[in-house]
């Protein structure tokens, strides 16, 4: 009788699950097994997604239903979903070398990312400054811009050194420890806003409340917050015709708080993104970076930049420092390094990283098992390959450069100005949503990111209040692509007038 009644439920349970799409199926069994605090799912059905195949910049679900992807998944896809060679370079290499020993016994391919990652950051850098002071001597800078005023990094940083980590948190934390090892004094500068990730290290420099509070009576303590400019929320022509808005006038007492924490506090670092993506795609203008290096150079403090999201060609640059042509001492690199596979790197001066980190007798003090993976540094160098040869980057520039602005500003023409904010350019822009008081408008927002899905587009929310709708599509879209997205937005922001 056990037996029928058992046998009986499982039939019942059998087409129970027949009825299901394979999304129901999944979320169901996400939230049966998986912790709820990661997959939100709303109750109707309306998100998310299921992804079940990707390629370029398209996804398809889990039903087959195909979508453009304006995320690149959080800015990872930099040259495409699934790009062919990426692809390639990681089954030729997992099929010969899956795992290797991290800091025992290594692997040649560690040996060549760490070469390249080195030539691509602190010996392009040098190479450029090297072109500019050359320039100048000769009387001219040809294509570059000559500011002999810009503070540099010593000039011990002809190469690099890579710790190469996971996550992107995690290159974050090893530069941490390196500015710590290295200067001797835990205190860090870091800015309202930012966004380092969520280990326990890196959390102490995230600033938002959402993260921090459940874990706050457990964290360091050792970081120092000030605010971060914001250049796309003011009216600054700066940059195109010399003139100081009244946001630029603000670096000065900034500059006056930041110098009083190196005075009255043990400061090793300061930790900032050249553009808070996480924070609202908040872009702090070309004079913050060059006042943050003179400023740690005068007082012996490490400028350690986090480019994880901004990295690896989304503005235009391969990396967002080189729009101010300021040369960190230590840069944090992921997501769009390898394309999709878990690799992070902390880059920094040879001699910096020397002093910092003593010679390993045996026992590495900062390590873990999946070091420099093997097939994680062969996607890397195939994706740094295909950004190379493919002149994405060139193209992000030259095609994109304020493509999304200007499309976000038609489709917007007819609506009130006050209750929009455009932000970024190249492939890294976002579109604020703001009440007719000024108030975040968080509800319209996320309304609108759902039914743009619904449409076909996937997009996402950003800053404290989830009221910026981010653009950071891969960098291989076209400009139809990327206008068909917009109309289709300016259409859903139609339908919110009263």
């Amino acid at each position: 009788m056990e037996f029928v009644w058992d046998f009986g439920f499982w039939i019942l349970d059998f087409f129970r699950s027949a009825l299901k799409t394979k999304t129901q199926s999944t979320l169901a069994l996400l939230r049966a097994y998986e912790s709820r605090n990661v997959t939100f799912a709303e109750p109707d059905g309306s998100w998310p997604i299921v992804w079940e195949r990707a390629r370029g910049v398209n996804v398809w679900d889990a039903e087959g239903r195909k979508y453009l992807d304006l995320t690149a998944a959080f800015g990872v896809a930099a040259a495409g979903h699934a790009n062919p060679r990426v692809v390639r370079a990681g089954q030729k290499q997992m099929a010969t070398l899956l795992h290797a020993m991290g800091d025992v016994h290594p692997h040649a391919l560690k040996a060549a990312l760490a070469r390249e990652l080195s030539r691509l950051t602190f010996e392009r850098w040098f190479k450029v400054r090297g072109s500019l002071a050359a320039a100048k001597r000769f009387g001219g800078a040809g294509k570059f811009k000559v500011q002999s005023s810009r503070p540099q990094a010593p000039r011990s940083a002809r190469h690099a050194k890579t710790i190469f980590c996971n996550s992107g948190f995690e290159a974050v934390e090893a530069a941490l420890k390196t500015a710590m090892l290295a200067t001797g004094k835990r205190g860090v500068i870091a800015f309202e806003g930012a966004y380092h990730g969520l280990g326990y290290g890196a959390l102490n420099a995230t600033h938002r409340e959402h993260f921090r509070a459940a874990f706050r009576t457990q964290l360091g303590g050792f970081t120092h917050f000030v605010p971060f400019p914001q250049c796309d929320r003011c009216a600054c022509d700066m940059l195109k015709a010399n003139k100081r808005s009244a946001l630029c006038e603000q670096l000065p007492s900034l500059e006056q708080r930041i110098r009083r924490l190196f005075q009255t506090n043990k400061i090793g670092a300061v930790l900032v993104e050249p553009i808070q993506v996480r924070g609202g795609i908040n872009s702090p203008g070309h004079e913050f970076l060059p006042m943050l290096r003179r400023v740690c150079n005068e007082f012996g403090a490490l400028l350690v930049l986090d480019e994880i999201f901004t990295g690896f060609g989304r503005t235009g640059r391969w990396f967002a420092c080189e729009w101010s042509e300021v040369v960190p001492d230590v840069v944090c690199l992921g997501k769009a390094l390898t394309g999709g596979f878990p690799l992070s790197a902390c880059v920094g001066r040879a001699e910096l990283m020397d002093r910092a980190w003593p010679e390993s007798t045996g026992e590495a003090i900062h390590t873990s098992t999946y070091l420099g993976h093997p097939v994680g540094c062969a996607m890397a160098l195939a994706q740094i390959h295909e950004l190379r040869n493919r002149r994405l980057v060139e193209r992000c520039a030259k095609e994109f450069w304020t493509t999304i602005p200007e499309m976000l500003a038609q489709v917007t023409s007819d609506l009130p100005a006050e209750t929009f904010g455009y932000r970024g350019n190249c492939l890294l822009a976002g579109l604020e949503l703001r009440q007719a008081n000024g108030k975040p408008a968080t509800e319209a927002t996320l309304r609108i990111i759902k039914r743009m899905l619904h449409r076909g587009f996937i997009l996402l929310p950003e800053g404290e209040h989830s009221n910026v709708i981010s653009f950071t599509p891969p960098l291989t879209i076209t400009g139809a692509q990327l206008w068909s997205a917009i109309q289709a937005l300016g259409e859903e922001l139609h339908l919110l007038r009263p």
